[in-house]
């Protein structure tokens, strides 16, 4: 029977994806959360192949083994590329406990330019300063069985892979604080494409203010988890159907 751990993780990845759905994050039906329900990244949810993230429900998420030899079959199996990538990640970096990646529409276009550097601008962008790893070679899908070690690589003890033409790659110890982190992540891309785009010089912050800022973000106690709570509690309000009903979370 789901142990109390499970339902909850269950919950809040539904919840993360309803949410980004809401936000205008996702795209289409391309793109995979996932969360382990262990310290070592043994076992973990997915959402299941060709589900729109508007429509996931915590009982829909499949429970794969990160260390099985041959990627899941069966008409919801996850897609190989996003099972290959996700597997390897949780079996082999512990502190990816939540792994998000989307092709959301600023971080995407910022991603495009021939210097992607997440520039600390303002206050949000600061929060990135020196926590983002970029992938400049992007060479088509992730079909290549090459690729999740070179995405590991790149990570190295960072929060986001900002990959080059496709999109963002996010982890995190929880849901909340992955989440929290893809969501100031795309503010802070839309706050860089509206101010270049007025086409006047933008001014970047210094490297002392983008570090404190950066280490004031990390020691800002409960602010990634209180901002999911919020959205959460909306969302049991609004569409209380994504999550488990309490019975089967005994």
């Amino acid at each position: 029977m789901m142990n109390s751990q499970e339902a909850r993780l269950r919950n809040d990845l539904a919840a993360a994806f309803r949410w980004t759905a809401r936000l205008g994050l996702h795209e289409a039906t391309a793109n995979h959360f996932s969360v382990a329900l262990d310290e070592n990244g043994g076992r973990f949810l997915m959402n299941p192949n060709m589900a729109h993230f508007s429509q996931i429900k915590a009982r829909d998420l499949l429970l794969l083994n990160s260390a099985a030899k041959e990627a899941p079959r069966g008409p919801d199996a996850p897609d190989r590329t996003a099972w290959e990538l996700h597997s390897f990640l949780h079996r082999n970096i512990p502190r990816a406990q939540c792994i998000l990646h989307t092709h959301m529409p600023y971080a995407t276009a910022w991603s495009c330019l021939e210097d992607p550097e997440i520039l600390p601008i303002c206050q949000n962008s600061a929060r990135f300063y020196g926590n983002v790893a970029y992938d400049n070679t992007y060479g088509g899908m992730f079909v290549d069985s090459e690729e999740p070690a070179r995405v590991a690589e790149l990570l190295d003890d960072k929060d986001v892979l900002l990959l080059g033409g496709h999109g963002v790659l996010v982890v995190g110890l929880s849901v909340a604080h992955a989440f929290d982190t893809l969501y100031h992540l795309e503010r802070a891309c839309m706050n860089l494409v509206l101010a270049h785009s007025t086409g006047k010089q933008v001014k970047r912050l210094s490297h002392e203010v983008a570090a404190k800022t950066a280490r004031q973000w990390r020691e800002y106690q409960g602010f990634s988890e209180g901002h999911f709570r919020a959205l959460v509690s909306i969302l049991d309000k609004e569409d209380p159907g994504y999550r488990l009903q309490p019975a089967v979370a005994a």
